[in-house]
């Protein structure tokens, strides 16, 4: 024990915070979910019920929050990810001196708060005239009367979607970039003498297989920044002065569980659809392993 006690003390920061951030809030997430408690009354063993409940009498879930996060993930985490490596690719064509403004210009969109993206996009997608995309179809012709974009079912998701896209080159897309500039220029001289003939193949062949653990890393940081994209909506309807998203069409389970926690004090119920969201992170980060994780012997 004492030999290794300068490696416990390394490791200690490490593992302390893992515990305290980390597994103790998913254990007691799964601890609270088998009770029905209020944060008032005695918590009240409950079993599966809260489950039951999610799945066969919770309207809101099964009609908007479930379906509305499948499509809201399907769509901004393939589509968020491949754009993150393709803006990392294109970027690690430039010239050394241009890639820092190019990298800080993308990257800048992610660090900003939810309450200052939405005053942002609340600007550009503003009900009236003075909205920036409004006064520009109208200028052209495309349309004779301003838009309530913010206040229309129709458009609300697809503007989330666009936002979330627009914030997704984060810490994923800094790996990927990182790991472009790692890659050891001989290895594309090889592949030209094998046979590699175009920029598709080089990136199929060689590019992918020498970057596949910051692959992993961004595809990790995607599905979990996928499914809390709840709070794109949430700072939206925060700018608009609205209750809800227009008809539930941009209610996320995030924002379900959050309902359920706040404002109606339902802590049991809302750690059963926390629980819910966890083993579809869950799932989706194995799927992720098996894409890009280690292959055989690797």
């Amino acid at each position: 024990m004492r030999e290794n006690a300068s490696a416990y003390v390394f490791v200690a920061p490490f593992m302390i915070t893992f515990i305290v951030f980390i597994a103790a809030p998913v254990f007691l997430a799964l601890a609270l979910s088998l009770f029905q408690f209020d944060s008032v009354t005695a918590p009240k063993f409950v079993g599966f019920d809260n489950f039951l409940s999610i799945f066969t009498e919770d309207r809101l879930f099964l009609r908007y929050a479930l379906p509305n996060t499948f499509f809201y993930a399907v769509i901004v985490g393939p589509v968020g990810y491949a754009l993150c490596f393709f803006l990392a690719w294109l970027i690690n064509q430039l010239p050394k001196k241009w890639r820092d403004y190019f990298t800080l210009a993308l990257y800048i969109p992610s660090m900003g708060t939810a309450v200052s993206m939405g005053v942002v996009w609340m600007a550009f997608f503003g009900a009236d005239e003075t909205g920036y995309l409004n006064r520009l179809l109208l200028q052209f012709g495309f349309i004779d009367q301003p838009i309530a974009w913010l206040f229309d079912p129709r458009y609300f998701m697809w503007i989330m979607i666009l936002i979330s896209l627009w914030q997704a080159m984060g810490i994923g897309f800094l790996a990927m970039l990182a790991g472009l500039q790692t890659i050891n220029t001989e290895l594309y001289e090889a592949g030209a003498v094998d046979g590699i003939s175009n920029r598709l193949q080089e990136v199929w062949y060689i590019t992918i297989p020498s970057i596949r653990p910051q692959m992993l890393f961004s595809a990790v940081m995607s599905v979990v920044g996928t499914f809390k994209g709840g709070i794109v909506g949430s700072s939206l309807i925060a700018s608009t002065n609205q209750d809800i998203t227009p008809g539930n069409s941009g209610l996320l389970i995030s924002n379900h569980l959050e309902d359920y926690f706040r404002n109606r004090f339902e802590i049991g119920y809302s750690a059963s659809l926390t629980v819910v969201l966890l083993v579809m992170i869950y799932a989706m980060t194995r799927f992720s392993f098996r894409l890009f994780g280690p292959k055989g012997d690797e």
